[in-house]
C-alpha cells in the first residue's frame, strides 16, 4: 500500500511541475502577444493593438490558474501528503480551486466581452454566457462552503488537524 501511496505522490509532483510548465508558456505567448501590441516598428491600427493587448490579459488570466493549481496539488498532495475525508480539508482544498477557476473565467469574459463590443458583436451572447457561468460557479461555492460549515461542525476535530498540516508548507 506504501508503494501505490508514493506512485500517488510521484504522479501528482508530475502533474504539479506539468501545470507548472504550461503556466511559464503561457506566460511566454502573453509576453509576446502584448509585445506585438506594442512595438514600435508595426503599422498596426490601434484596434487591432488593443485586442492583442486584451488577449494577452486572458492569457495571463490562464497562467495564473496554471500556476496557482501547480501551488494547489504541490502543497495538498506532495507537501502535506494529506488524504481529502475531513470536511475541513475538503472545503479548503475545493475553495482553492474553485476561487481560482471562478477569479480566472471573470477575466476570461471580461476579456471576451471586451473583444466583442471591438469586433465581432455577435460573439457578446457568448461571453455574456462566460460571466454567468462565472458567477454560478462562485454562488455554488458560497453554498458550497455553507452546508460544508455545518459537516464541520459534526467532526471538529478537523480543524486543528489542518491547522498542523498547514505547518508543513509553512
Amino acid at each position: 500500500m506504501k508503494f501505490i501511496l508514493s506512485l500517488f505522490t510521484v504522479t501528482y509532483a508530475a502533474i504539479a511541475v506539468l501545470f507548472g510548465a504550461a503556466s511559464v508558456c503561457l506566460l511566454g505567448f502573453a509576453f509576446l502577444q502584448l509585445w506585438h501590441a506594442v512595438a514600435p516598428d508595426e503599422g498596426a491600427a490601434m484596434g487591432s493593438r488593443a485586442a492583442q493587448a486584451i488577449e494577452s490579459i486572458g492569457l495571463l488570466a490562464v497562467a495564473l490558474m496554471a500556476l496557482e493549481m501547480a501551488q494547489t496539488v504541490m502543497e495538498e498532495e506532495v507537501v502535506r501528503r494529506v488524504h481529502v475525508s475531513a470536511p475541513t480539508r475538503v472545503r479548503r482544498y475545493v475553495s482553492r480551486f474553485l476561487v481560482v477557476a471562478g477569479v480566472a473565467l471573470s477575466i476570461e469574459s471580461l476579456v471576451a466581452v471586451v473583444q466583442a463590443l471591438h469586433g465581432k458583436s455577435e460573439d457578446l451572447p457568448r461571453a455574456a454566457a462566460v460571466a454567468v457561468a462565472a458567477a454560478a460557479l462562485l454562488a455554488a461555492w458560497g453554498i458550497f462552503v455553507r452546508f460544508n460549515r455545518s459537516a464541520e461542525e459534526l467532526e471538529p476535530e478537523g480543524i486543528p488537524e489542518a491547522r498542523k498540516e498547514d505547518a508543513k508548507v509553512q
